[in-house]
């Protein structure tokens, strides 16, 4: 009772065809609706904290993928870079598009600019992302420099409670001198 008859069926198939007629003409027509196409967005960083003059890794990550099809390429000041390239496979985000990760092995020098050029396959745009090594703080310069702010601000505190005491004292004195009824003396 509850199965559909074969007339029936042949009514539904119908109504399918025509519902995949219209959307196909609606898609391939004259204003065709737009296809979805994300913006590859590309973030460089390094993989180990910086030390100029030591092998590290740069890792390329690159979001907001759609479709999943793009060209990842590496370049070290202007020059194409293919030694020590890898890259993964696409991984699906919450947010229905794909991320992607490349790798590359490099030994940062002060001055190298690095850059990740990400190209979607379908229409040749590409995004660049950027990394240049910028030289750490030594640490006994970084050392030095916590020590001297700590040092201002302990003086400075000092000099803040001495003057609140002196405050307090004075106004304590002036309290006592009101209550015996003679005046404060002043100079």
């Amino acid at each position: 009772a509850d199965i559909e008859q074969p007339h029936e069926l042949l009514h539904d198939a119908a109504l399918c065809r025509e519902l995949l007629d219209l959307l196909t003409r609606i898609a391939t027509g004259p204003n065709p609706m737009p296809e979805a196409k994300g913006i590859p967005v590309a973030d460089v960083f390094l993989q180990q904290p910086l030390q100029l003059g030591y092998p590290n890794t740069l890792i390329c990550m690159v979001g907001n993928i759609f479709p999943p099809a793009i060209t990842i390429s590496w370049q070290r000041d202007g020059i194409p870079v293919t030694d020590g390239v890898t890259h993964l496979t696409y991984t699906p985000t919450e947010d229905l598009g794909f991320m992607r990760f490349s790798y590359l092995a490099v030994t940062p020098h002060s001055g190298d600019i690095y850059a990740c050029i990400v190209t979607r396959e379908r229409d040749n745009i590409s995004v660049v992302a950027y990394w240049v090594p910028q030289d750490p703080i030594p640490s006994d310069v970084l050392a030095t420099a916590v020590c001297g702010a700590v040092t201002a601000l302990g003086i400075l505190l000092a000099l803040l409670g001495l003057g609140l005491l002196l405050s307090a004292r004075r106004r304590s004195m002036w309290g006592q001198w009101r209550q015996q009824g003679h005046p404060p003396r002043t100079h």
